[in-house]
């Protein structure tokens, strides 16, 4: 993808964090850093494209290294879905974003909070735009 449109789709996040979210001013979601190297799930795996991934010690991928990719209606979608299942559950929200991700990436059913098809079909730019929508959702950012 040339720049122009990374830098775009970066620009679009930015705007839609903002425009979903409560309160005045752009609102940022805490970088989640990756166990450290020899821990289980320490190292970082690499994503078939070739970028790095986060995985938990449960084996969930937490972060995925590229610029997140989603239509705005995608987006709004995963973030409310997200929030909805996390409602339910009830409790932190923070606290249920790995177990969200858990029963995502593990569904064989595609839905609206996996753009409408199952993760590992998903690129490495849209799984790191799910990610970045659950942590939304955890944040009151829908």
């Amino acid at each position: 993808m040339p720049r122009r449109v990374h830098c775009a789709l970066a620009a679009l996040t930015a705007i839609l964090l903002t425009a979903c979210s409560p309160g005045a001013g752009p609102k940022t979601v805490p970088e989640q850093p990756a166990p450290p190297a020899g821990q289980p799930g320490g190292q970082p795996d690499h994503h078939p494209e070739g970028q790095a991934i986060g995985i938990s010690p449960g084996g969930v991928t937490t972060r995925v290294d590229e610029p997140a990719q989603s239509t705005e209606e995608q987006y709004a979608q995963a973030c409310l879905t997200a929030k909805e299942w996390m409602d339910a559950r009830g409790g932190d929200p923070n606290d249920l974003v790995e177990p969200y991700l858990q029963e995502i990436q593990a569904s064989s059913e595609p839905g609206r909070a996996t753009f409408m098809t199952i993760w590992p079909d998903l690129s490495a730019a849209q799984q790191a735009g799910v990610i970045l929508a659950v942590q939304a959702a955890a944040n009151g950012g829908c």
